[in-house]
């Protein structure tokens, strides 16, 4: 990761635990919604592990909304696919 220069302020990357224990999601479904496209890895450590960006969580959130609505995830990638989530 690159050092932020004088005066930035370093932006916050979550590891993929920290994702689950803030959203309750498994640590399987947040690496198959990555892997199926839902969510963006931001980085990856040396070793290899994601980092998501604080964006993913509202993402999560209004994925768990139109669920309840009754939305299957393939309508909900569809949405994403069309930059309407």
């Amino acid at each position: 990761m690159p050092k932020p220069s004088a005066g930035q302020v370093p932006r916050k990357l979550f590891k993929i635990g920290e994702v689950m224990a803030a959203t309750g999601i498994s640590r399987q479904t947040i690496h198959d919604y990555t892997v199926s496209g839902f969510i963006e890895e931001e980085e990856r450590t040396p070793a290899g592990h994601r980092l998501y960006a604080e964006w993913i969580f509202e993402r999560l959130a209004k994925m768990a909304d139109l669920q309840e609505q009754g939305k299957s995830l393939k309508e909900i990638k569809q949405l994403i696919d069309e930059g309407k989530l």
